[in-house]
């Protein structure tokens, strides 16, 4: 009669060791990812800070799968930290989010834009009754 009991503890324990096995290989190819992703888009990847935020099940092509959410911290110049995020279903990236890089333009490439305007006052028409139109 006890090894009934301890048959079913033995696989709930299978079970959360290959779960585990499973989320540490899949945060292995989202480090992969995100090293990949930044130096693609001329980023560096912090600290290899690629941790586990979320799952959550979602349908892609008529069936559901589990898709994680990673973030990790990337620098732009080397003197700022920015996050990251990824999203990945099994081996394939389906989402990205990085800062801007437009925000962090240096100063010679302000040089070629318009200034900004002194104040920040629009005009607008002046707005006209109908009884002074009539006049």
């Amino acid at each position: 009669m006890s090894e009934l009991p301890d048959l079913i503890l033995l696989l709930v324990l299978l079970a959360i060791i290959g779960a585990w096995l499973k989320l540490s290989r899949g945060r292995e190819q989202a480090v992969q990812e995100a090293r990949q992703q930044c130096r693609q888009h001329g980023l560096q990847l912090l600290d290899e800070s690629v941790g586990l935020r979320s799952l959550r099940l979602r349908r892609l092509h008529g069936r559901v799968a589990l898709e994680r959410c990673y973030t990790f911290e990337v620098s732009i110049d080397g003197d700022d930290r920015e996050p990251g995020r990824l999203w990945m279903i099994e081996r394939s990236l389906t989402g990205l989010s990085l800062p801007t890089i437009q925000s962090h333009l240096p100063d010679l490439m302000a040089e070629h834009m318009t200034p900004p305007p002194a104040d920040n006052v629009i005009p607008l028409r002046p707005h006209l009754r109908k009884d002074s139109r009539l006049h």
